[in-house]
Order: C-alpha cells, then structure tokens, then sequence
C-alpha cells in the first residue's frame, strides 16, 4: 500500500468492474482504493471512495466489514481536521468492536480506533493522553493473531508517540520512538514510513546540534521515498535540509531547499482547500441521505396526524349539529310549556 498506492487504486478500480452486484465485495474495494488515495494523501478522493462504501453498508449483514468501513470513515474525517465527525465514528465503530462476539476478531480494528484517537487527542487535548492511547492501540494489535500484518499502524503510532515526546522536550524516548518506528516500517518495506520516521529522529539531531547527521538522515530519506509522491512528507525534509544547511553556513542548499519547500507548501494548501470543500459537500449529502431515509418515518406520522385531526374535526362537526339539535328541541320543549301555562 505505502510502497507503490497508485498500483493499489488502479488495481481497485479493475476489481470493481469485476465485481458484479456483490454488495460486500463491492464495500471492500472502495475501502481498498480509499485507502490507497490516503496513502498519497489526496484525501479529495479518498473521501469520495469512502462515501461510496458507506452507502452499501445498510445492504450488508458482515459486522467486521461494517466494523472496518466505519472506522475509515472516522479516519478519513480525522484527515480533514472535522474531529467531532471523527470521534462520532469511532465512537461507532468501537462500540461495534466490544459488541461483537469475538474479541480476538477485532483486535486489530479496536487498535487503529485507539491509535487514531491518539492523532485527535494530540491536536484537541494533549501529549499525555494521546500517548496513553496510542499505547493502548499498539498494545491492541501485538496482541493479535498476525502483529507483522499491521506493522504499518504500529510504525506510525510509534511515529507520533516520538513527535509527542519531542513536544514534551524528551529526546531520549523521542529516539527511541522514531527508531522503533523505523523497524517497523523496514519489516514491510514501507518506505514511505521509513522516511517519516527517519525526518522524525533528524529532528532530534537538529535539536541537540547534530546537523551534519541530520543532513544524512534526511537525504537518505529522500531517496528512499523518491517514488512515494507524498506532498506532506516531501515538505517536511525539504524543510529539515534547509534549516540543517543553514545551520552549517551552506547558503546554496539552503537556497535549494528552501525554495523546494516553499513550492511543496503552496502545493499542500491548495490541496488541503481542495479536501475542506470536498468535506463540507460529502457532510451535506450524508445529511442529504440521512433526511431521505428519515422521509418514511416523516410521511407515516404526518399522516397518523393528519387522521387524528380529521377524526377530530368529524367529531366536533358530529357534537355541533347534536348540540344545535339539542337547543332546538329545547325551546320547542319550552315553547310548549309556556304555551300550556297561558292556557
């Protein structure tokens, strides 16, 4: 997925014009293509994909799959910054998780729920409870069958838990975070995170004056992301070269990077425009759906109302033409008596 994404989508894509009107498959593969637009962050589409398999859901009986679509789905709003979104999924998707009959089953989704939580409470709170929970999540997937298969989530929780020692002025355990991230990233050859992970540690060398190993650092994590094509990574070591440049008077890298990063960086907002427009129409079409699957509920109550108040308005038509025949036969009724008095 990291190494080559765009392989991933187009292999999705010929998937789902072979999928026939399997409903399942189908939710699988829109995840699946989802995910491999996440992995080059171009979450304009990835949201696009993701909505697609939300809207299969309610015709599928396979609680994992609904499991793992919704929590992509609170993944995906955490991308765009929308946390109230992102927490209401996930506090979906884990409900699910501790309802279903086979914990070991979840374990693995129960664990990204959590490491995803961490990435919002690290914006939203602070260092100390996200940590907690990126803790809880990796603990989550090494007690699953198959660890290895998920290394990925336990390379990038590792990742942010060093980012948040870093805020928290812990080089130490920073260091040992971004290392362990790096050995999870090298199990599956995931470059992509081998290189967030290595930018991560050349923040540590920077901090303590280690310029010239932080250069290295970087450099090798260029190369080995060079095929990756991911905007937020490449802006953040072309960032890193130039302030480690600066740091050892090399005015012409510096210059070089800097420049790069500044391309990079008006690059990323455009795109991150791009989602934020993307997220606000896919918030008014699942408002859209939400209003139409609510329609038949609306339609059966207004017309209960709509009975009731003609059964009312019969009612009192009914008790009026009584009561005026009542007073009627009333002044007949005293009419006759006044008539028998006179007599």
């Amino acid at each position: 997925m990291y190494k080559n994404p765009d392989k991933v989508i187009a292999t999705g894509k010929q998937l789902l014009k072979e999928a026939g009107n399997d409903v399942d498959i189908k939710i699988r593969i829109y995840k699946l293509i989802s995910d491999g637009y996440s992995s080059k962050r171009d979450y304009q589409k990835s949201l696009e994909y993701v909505i697609k398999a939300n809207e299969l859901l309610p015709q599928t009986k396979n609680k994992l799959l609904k499991i793992s679509v919704v929590n992509k789905t609170g993944i995906q709003y955490h991308q765009l910054k929308i946390y109230d979104k992102a927490i209401q999924y996930l506090d979906q998707a884990e409900k699910l998780c501790l309802e279903y009959s086979k914990p070991d089953s979840v374990r693995v989704s129960l664990g990204v729920n959590y490491v995803v939580r961490g990435f919002i409470y690290k914006e939203e709170l602070n260092c100390a409870i996200a940590i907690n929970f990126f803790d809880r999540g990796i603990k989550q997937i090494l007690k699953s069958k198959n660890p290895k298969n998920n290394a990925n989530v336990i390379s990038i929780a590792k990742y942010n838990k060093g980012n948040c020692y870093l805020m928290m002025s812990n080089n130490a355990s920073a260091t040992k975070s971004f290392l362990e991230s790096i050995t999870y990233a090298k199990m599956i050859k995931a470059n992509s995170l081998q290189a967030f992970a290595q930018k991560g540690l050349a923040q540590v060398y920077t901090i303590e004056g280690k310029y010239n190993q932080a250069i290295s650092l970087l450099l090798e994590a260029q190369s080995i992301s060079s095929g990756v094509d991911d905007l937020i990574l490449n802006q953040e070591i072309y960032k890193g070269l130039s302030e480690n440049y600066l740091a050892v008077n090399d005015w012409n890298q510096y210059k070089k990077y800097h420049l790069k990063f500044l391309e990079i960086q008006n690059e990323v907002m455009e795109r991150e425009r791009k989602s934020a427009s993307d997220s606000l129409n896919a918030i008014e079409k699942e408002n859209e759906n939400k209003f139409k699957s609510e329609i038949p509920g609306y339609l059966y109550r207004i017309i209960v109302v709509v009975i009731i108040l003609m059964f009312l308005i019969f009612f009192f038509l009914i008790s009026t033409r009584k009561a005026k025949r009542n007073i009627v036969d009333l002044k007949e009724t005293i009419k006759s008596l006044q008539g028998e008095k006179m007599l």
